[in-house]
């Protein structure tokens, strides 16, 4: 019998460890931008409505609100759709980053998986624009049990903003129930010796399917977990290319300043090899099914097999 999937919401798990973790820590304080329901901030709002702000429809003043907050003390949690947050560049860039204000921006809604909504809230963008900010840290959790985890992290204050990265679709659960995120880590989940595909968020389970179906074809394929993407993994990127000699990079983003991007630089300063960069070419997206955009796009697991398939056997000078 085939195994089924245990699929769960990482919104919810965010929602549900929020609300939990401000029953021991009352500096914690949540805002959001009128989309509480869809976030699953409204979970921690129901139960302290006094540390918990609905700033409307005004991102920007949430986002300003937050930094002042975090700057006065308080365990700082603000949400919205990812696309919404991203029209702020200019008061995070100012007024939390430059401040180095610790605010934690955890958004949903990010990527292809918003689906119906269409290309206006489908953000493909967010990881390149949050990595280039100095001070901001960038996470995209593979699972709720990671999402937990690292909700759990962020709410022992730190001396930096981050960005960590939801989606609107119940992603597989590939953690155990005991793991831990630990910042500037990766994690592999699948060794190899002939190949490695790098990924974070839904692009992992991809990656894992698709090292199945290429270990039929031969080829040994190591699978990597970049949910850390700003601090990066770089003994991680630097041991699989020396040990695999090439690496495919795999994200529900640009292929432009995205992880392929990242994983890119760090090779060619340290150890030059080819790399393959799997994601969105340089366009928006389209109204459709979350999960069936993925082969729209060829961005899915047959297709990450038969890019990879090509790679592999490709012959370099």
């Amino acid at each position: 019998m085939q195994k089924i999937e245990k699929m769960e919401s990482l919104r919810e798990a965010y929602g549900n460890e929020l609300a939990a973790l401000g029953e021991k820590n009352r500096d914690i304080v949540v805002l959001d931008a009128d989309l509480s329901s869809s976030t699953k901030t409204g979970v921690f709002g129901k139960k302290f409505p006094d540390r918990f702000y609905n700033m409307g429809i005004s991102e920007q003043s949430m986002v300003s609100t937050a930094a002042g907050l975090s700057l006065s003390g308080k365990t700082v949690f603000a949400s919205t759709f990812a696309v919404f947050l991203s029209n702020t560049y200019n008061v995070i860039r100012q007024s939390v980053c430059y401040n180095e204000a610790p605010v934690n921006f955890v958004v949903t809604h990010s990527g292809i998986t918003v689906g119906e909504d269409g290309p206006t809230h489908q953000i493909l963008e967010d990881v390149g624009i949050m990595s280039g900010l100095p001070n901001m840290k960038v996470i995209v959790p593979v699972d709720s049990v990671e999402t937990t985890s690292v909700t759990d992290y962020l709410s022992v204050k730190k001396p930096s903003p981050y960005y960590v990265r939801l989606t609107r679709e119940k992603f597989p659960v590939l953690n155990e129930s005991n793991y831990e995120f630990h910042e500037g880590k990766s994690v592999t989940f699948r060794d190899g010796s002939d190949i490695t595909i790098m990924a974070y968020g839904i692009m992992v389970s991809f990656a894992l399917k698709a090292a199945e179906i290429l270990r039929g074809k031969g080829i040994d394929t190591r699978v990597v977990n970049m949910s850390s993407i700003k601090p990066l993994d770089r003994t991680a990127i630097v041991k699989a290319a020396r040990e695999t000699g090439k690496i495919v990079t795999a994200e529900e983003h640009s292929i432009y300043n995205g992880l392929g991007s990242r994983v890119a630089e760090v090779t060619g300063e340290e150890y030059p090899v080819p790399i393959l960069r799997i994601g969105m070419p340089d366009i928006f997206g389209k109204s459709g099914k979350g999960m069936e955009l993925f082969d729209y796009f060829h961005i899915g697991v047959n297709d990450i097999v038969e890019k990879t398939d090509k790679f592999f056997k490709r012959d370099y000078i």
